[in-house]
């Protein structure tokens, strides 16, 4: 029986449901979300084995025009590194949105050689769907996309389109990764990530920007995982609001995180989490070096 396996690249702008497709794609949450931009930082497999077909997604950090920051920089740097080396892109707009930074992603695309596939995603905002129709017709001026998929990812609407879509541009070739493989990524890495996405849903506008988590210590006991994390932020005042009110904040995101950490190791979890300050490591390539995050 021949078999199909091949690299997609899930990039946009940030925001427009990247990770979310992703996880929706795969039927099982790996990659984290919230409702602020730019919380994917790291380029993430998510591996979707089928009968015959093995579909390796890369979900990757939303790119920016003008990147501000070093982490910044080496995001958008990963992310269109990966373009040049896949089989299928799916590029990621907003229904009814077309954006500077939606022109700016399309730009760098359109000097690879790989079939781009479009998704329209968040439809189910728009009402009546004949609104969008204009829309699409527009995107089809933009450029010769392989296909345009109009969809909603967080309602799981029109996926196994985007789906198809993808199986017929793969090509022949043996699976890659086993088929019960889901990620690439450590149990220790989608822990670190569940408690940012804490972070990043907890705290203020600005600061779960400076902030990155690192784990210290992932034991595992025979009806337990003893689990140490780091909170780094860049500044004291940073550190007293995550901390909180008599350490109010600091206990509520390590509870919401080992809620989903126990879905996820499927296991009971004690999990203690400590704040540091390492000033202005998001600006500094040593400091990002040391906590993972490289080009």
């Amino acid at each position: 029986m021949n078999t199909q396996s091949g690299y997609i690249a899930i990039v946009g702008r940030p925001n427009v449901g990247k990770s979310t497709l992703l996880n929706a794609l795969l039927g099982q949450k790996i990659s984290i979300t919230s409702p602020k931009p730019q919380t994917t930082r790291h380029n993430l497999l998510g591996i979707k084995t089928l009968e015959t077909q093995q579909l390796i997604f890369v979900d990757t950090p939303g790119l920016q025009v003008s990147p501000q920051k070093a982490l910044n920089r080496i995001m958008n740097k990963n992310a269109l590194g990966i373009v040049q080396d896949v089989d299928v892109v799916v590029f990621v707009v907003e229904g009814m949105q077309w954006r500077d930074e939606d022109e700016w992603v399309l730009q760098r695309l359109k000097n690879n050689k790989v079939p781009v596939i479009l998704v329209v995603n968040k439809v189910d905002k728009i009402s009546p769907r004949e609104r969008l129709l204009p829309f699409l017709q527009k995107m089809t001026e933009k450029y010769n996309f392989a296909a345009i998929c109009p969809l909603s990812a967080k309602d799981h609407d029109n996926l196994d389109g985007l789906e198809q879509e993808i199986i017929s541009r793969l090509p022949e070739n043996d699976f890659i990764f086993s088929e019960d493989q889901l990620t690439d990524k450590s149990e220790r890495f989608l822990v670190a990530e569940l408690i940012r996405e804490k972070l990043m849903l907890l705290l203020g506008e600005e600061l779960p920007y400076q902030t990155t988590v690192e784990i210290e210590q992932f034991v595992e006991e025979q009806n337990i995982t003893k689990i140490s994390g780091l909170i780094w932020v860049e500044r004291d005042g940073q550190k007293a609001i995550v901390i909180g009110k008599g350490g109010l904040m600091l206990k509520k995101i390590g509870s919401q995180a080992r809620q989903d950490i126990e879905k996820l190791l499927d296991k009971k979890v004690f999990l203690q989490l400590w704040v540091k300050v390492k000033a202005d490591w998001s600006d500094n390539d040593r400091a990002l070096r040391q906590l993972g995050y490289s080009e």
